[in-house]
């Protein structure tokens, strides 16, 4: 039996802009996302067999442990890529909010690729990792990158930025989930899209070391903000807080040590950027 333990970072959208609707339903993005200091672990057992077993469990009573979760197609899919059958076990430690618009499964569903080559002895390069991690999802080659990103396409075609150092607070509605489905759909029925070209001025922002808090933005903020009172509190007690993703986070670019919000909201304080993405530790064989 081989044992691994898969260190699997939240993401955070510094923009988030959509740039017109796809054919296959999806949208086009211009997106800056980073990585932070929360993190899912994942325990990964691997047993050799003649038939294909994937179990799942974890800590969470949010989140299903079969076929439905990406953690579980994600397994299936690696090991249909190279060929193999085996007894697979995975526990789920998640730390990081469901439905949060931080990427909680899309960075598992990645960490379980990263694992799973791992335990398999490396038979994917990184490139074929990533186009694993394309075929899953938007935000998983994010995820297993990590640092500052440029994100294009659906997501999923990504650039590697300069490192940013900062520090941040999260902020999360604790009833409150909002699916990456329904924010799209409200954007679509938008009347008036707002263009304010964010991305791009961060980027120049960037490229010159300047302040990049005045570029922060989220279109999907814009479609769902008047919904939902529980993001107009987050608005009303911290002004320049932005939603992250499809919400229903928001963050703050700094340590916030007294936010006025009574217990219906969930505060995650003292995170940072971080530079790298997924990473395995831990490697056991027996």
């Amino acid at each position: 039996m081989k044992k691994i333990n898969v260190k699997c970072p939240a993401k955070i959208n510094l923009t988030l802009e959509i740039v017109s609707k796809r054919e296959d339903g999806f949208h086009n993005i211009k997106s800056i996302m980073q990585t932070i200091s929360l993190y899912d672990y994942l325990n990964i057992e691997l047993k050799a067999s003649k038939q294909t077993s994937i179990i799942l469990s974890g800590n969470s009573q949010e989140i299903p442990y079969n076929e439905s979760n990406l953690v579980y197609k994600a397994t299936k899919l690696f090991l249909e890529t190279i060929n193999k059958t085996a007894e697979i076990k995975i526990y789920i430690e998640k730390n990081i909010p469901i439905s949060a618009g931080l990427a909680g499964g899309s960075t598992d569903a990645a960490g379980t690729i990263l694992g799973l080559n791992e335990l398999f002895d490396k038979p994917l390069k990184n490139e074929d990792l990533h186009k694993l991690c394309a075929s899953l999802g938007s935000d998983l080659n994010v995820c297993l990158q990590g640092g500052t990103i440029l994100a294009t396409s659906r997501g999923e075609v990504i650039e590697k930025l300069n490192s940013i150092k900062k520090n941040l607070t999260l902020i999360k509605p604790k009833y409150l989930g909002i699916s990456a489905k329904e924010a799209y759909t409200k954007y679509a029925n938008k009347e008036i899209k707002p263009k304010y070209n964010m991305t791009e001025k961060m980027l120049e922002a960037l490229k010159k070391n300047e302040d990049i808090s005045k570029y922060l933005y989220n279109d999907l903020e814009y479609a769902i903000f008047d919904d939902y009172t529980e993001l107009q509190n987050i608005k009303k007690a911290i002004p320049n807080s932005i939603m992250s993703g499809s919400g229903s986070t928001y963050f703050v670019l700094d340590n916030i040590k007294k936010i006025p919000l009574n217990n219906d909201y969930q505060i995650i304080k003292n995170l940072k950027f971080i530079d790298h993405g997924i990473k395995c530790n831990n490697f056991v064989t027996n």
